[in-house]
């Protein structure tokens, strides 16, 4: 087969893992950066351009599209997906993952566990918005940030009306989540792919850290997860629509909460962590199914 990676970097250890798994199993494997893509949008021949070529004969692309990207990087797996290629993640799921504030509110709509969340305009009503999450302390988010980035950690209601109105007043768009402290500063990376849990590891925040992301120096520990767990990870990444994801979550009092459906995790802790070959299995799954025809928006996104 031949297998296209959609990423900025050929030194990224995903990136790297992904081509050495597909090469080892007897695939050609070309790295594409999106950005430098060019698109003939047209209603018969559809194409891709690359570094003044015409992108031809793929079977397979696996996205790596960094959050930066999302709107370029999501028209060019579109175009393939006109091109009738398989994508292992197609653009609208993509799209509906990285929008945090869409993506909790299909996943509360199907009854996944979620924290207390709110989500705001106005700093008119703070106080209000504060209390309708249980009150400090709280979790202030920015929608756009990844990797632990505009994550702040309110303990008091004061200083939660402060971060609040700090934020809206650099126009950011903000969600304001419940703290589950039971959870101790530690959460759940469930590695999905093709609806099954194939790694599972806990990530433990450093001292004085609530964030618990390995980029901002958490530890990370192979971990068995509950029948619960597992049952809610799947059902989280089948109703962003995605084949490969990263679903984290967090032990309440009150079951899983899932906190972030990702649609280009990351490899690097996940293997190292489990000892598991998560880059293999994911060019077994594409051996199994991409086939033309498998693309069920077809770009229509």
């Amino acid at each position: 087969m031949k297998i296209g990676i959609l990423s900025r970097k050929e030194s990224l250890y995903s990136t790297s893992r992904l081509k050495e798994a597909g090469i080892q199993r007897g695939h050609g494997v070309h790295i594409v950066d999106p950005l430098r893509c060019y698109m003939n949008i047209t209603s018969h021949h559809p194409a891709i351009h690359y570094k003044g070529e015409q992108l031809v004969g793929f079977d397979a692309i696996i996205p790596r599209i960094g959050a930066s990207i999302t709107f370029y990087g999501t028209a060019v797996v579109r175009q393939f997906e006109m091109m009738d290629i398989y994508c292992v993640n197609e653009s609208v799921a993509i799209s509906r993952s990285r929008d945090k504030l869409r993506s909790m509110q299909l996943l509360a709509r199907r009854g996944i566990g979620l924290p207390i969340t709110g989500f705001a305009h106005s700093t008119q009503f703070t106080s209000d918005l504060i209390s309708m999450v249980g009150g400090s302390p709280l979790v202030i988010k920015m929608l756009e940030g990844t990797q632990g980035i505009g994550v702040v950690l309110a303990e008091t209601h004061k200083s939660a009306q402060s971060v609040i109105e700090a934020f809206r007043g650099l126009k950011a768009n903000i969600l304001v989540q419940e703290y589950i402290k039971e959870a101790s500063n530690s959460d759940i990376r469930c590695f999905v792919i093709g609806g099954k849990v194939m790694a599972t590891m806990m990530r433990q925040g450093g001292e004085g850290e609530f964030r618990s992301n390995i980029h901002r120096g958490g530890k990370a520990t192979a971990i068995r997860i509950t029948p619960e767990e597992r049952s809610t990870a799947v059902r989280a990444a089948k109703i962003m629509g995605l084949n490969v994801a990263g679903v984290d979550m967090l032990r309440s009092n009150h079951g899983p909460v899932v906190m972030e459906v990702n649609s280009s995790p990351g490899l690097e802790g996940i293997e190292k962590t489990t000892g598991k070959d998560v880059a293999g299995q994911i060019i077994e799954f594409i051996e199994k199914n991409a086939k033309p025809g498998k693309t069920r928006t077809r770009g229509k996104g």
